[in-house]
């Protein structure tokens, strides 16, 4: 038997957790469709598959959207039910070995053949068969029925979902390896965006998200820099991309003291931020502060109406903005979009690539120190409400520690 938490297809209670979502942040725990059960050992899909166990197993804001029902009706199809939540996942094998968990779906590992034209050009996070193949549909793992997730004592993964552990990194610093992996994906965006390697950035949002953004976009452009050779002996010379201003907005104490430490120039409130952004482009003000100029690339990693209609703001005209991560419904006014011929980009998930540069990262960033709580999963409803939370509470990432936990 496996210990799990289940997430079930059930309208009311997804219901009920809406509206006490809207209440207390983490309050779709306590009513809705998620319970902690001891479920059947999966079966392996085919004989490739492994059987792995979650070490330890994060809460992401796509997470906490789906237990307080804030989730968008898109996602319906491709999530396959009753399913286990938890994507952000370091586990071992039955070796002893560790890995982190590459949690995309794509074509070779649902068995579609010929792969779809996404997955032949290897951007697998594009996959364009997550619904077909001999897998339930599914986004990813901690989304589909048949695979599993990190919160509980054992799941099933493909061999091309993992990715080793070193033997130096600790539990604590490998479970950041995804959410990093995400946040290298985004760094990389907005280096091809008008921002280029050493325009300004400003980052919206502190959360692991924001802050993982944040410390990737330093590490590229400081490897850029060690690139290029000087005119001394083979020296190194300083380029503008190590040096590139980055405004990130923070709420909360915690939360700036991370950012300025991970290389933010600036910290500022969300409410200062256009501020900020004025002061730094000589920009006028127009109407209910929109800006007449502004920063070329605003990284939006809140994904809320609210912060996107900000973005929105402060962009300059012609500029990208660009949202990571999965937000869930949000509605706002896109005549901005329109007017100054701005640039809306998502930028999801990550290739394997991704994922040995989040490696670097998470090592030399000591990304570590983000994780700031962890538990047990009969105290899950505690763990999600500390996680919906975490900002207010000095906290960022909250995380299962399964390493206690008994699979029979």
């Amino acid at each position: 038997m496996t210990k799990a938490i289940l997430f079930s297809r059930k309208p009311a209670r997804f219901a009920a957790a809406a509206v006490a979502g809207r209440v207390v942040p983490g309050g779709g725990a306590v009513v809705g469709p998620l319970k902690l059960t001891e479920v059947d050992e999966l079966d392996r899909p085919t004989d490739e598959w492994v059987r792995f166990r979650p070490r330890l197993a994060g809460i992401c804001g796509s997470d906490l959207a789906t237990i307080d029902g804030r989730s968008s009706q898109y996602f319906e199809p491709i999530v396959s039910f009753p399913f286990t939540p938890g994507h952000e996942v370091v586990g071992e094998l039955d070796d002893g070995t560790r890995a982190v968990l590459v949690p995309v779906l794509h074509c070779a590992i649902r068995g579609v053949d010929p792969v779809c034209p996404s997955c032949a050009t290897g951007c697998t996070h594009h996959c364009e068969r997550i619904a077909f193949g001999h897998l339930d549909p599914a986004l990813q793992s901690g989304f589909c029925r048949e695979t599993g997730g990190g919160w509980s004592t054992e799941m099933v993964a493909h061999p091309d979902q993992l990715v080793a552990v070193p033997d130096a990194m600790s539990d604590e610093a490998a479970v950041l390896v995804e959410p990093t992996a995400c946040a290298v994906h985004a760094a990389r965006a907005i280096r091809a965006t008008r921002a280029g390697t050493d325009g300004t950035v400003a980052i919206i949002g502190a959360g692991t998200l924001g802050l993982a953004t944040l410390a990737a976009l330093r590490h590229l452009d400081a490897a850029d820099a060690r690139k290029v050779p000087g005119t001394n002996r083979g020296a190194t010379r300083k380029v503008p991309g190590t040096f590139r201003v980055v405004i990130a907005t923070a709420k909360h104490p915690e939360q700036k003291r991370l950012a300025e430490s991970l290389g933010a120039t600036r910290t500022v409130t969300p409410s200062e931020l256009p501020r900020a952004v004025r002061s730094l482009t000589a920009s006028l003000v127009v109407g209910e502060g929109q800006l007449t100029g502004g920063v070329p690339t605003v990284v939006d990693c809140v994904g809320s109406g609210e912060s996107l209609a900000q973005a929105l703001k402060v962009v300059a005209p012609g500029g990208d903005v660009l949202v990571v991560g999965m937000p869930g419904h949000t509605s706002i006014d896109l005549t901005p979009l329109w007017h100054r011929e701005t640039g809306l980009r998502g930028c999801y998930a990550y290739t394997r690539d991704d994922f040995a540069t989040a490696l670097e990262v998470v090592q030399q960033q000591r990304l570590e120190r983000l994780l700031s709580a962890t538990y047990p999963l009969d105290r899950h409803r505690e763990a999600i409400a500390h996680a919906a939370a975490a900002g207010s509470r000095g906290a960022v990432k909250i995380a299962f520690d399964l390493r206690n936990e008994k699979h029979r």
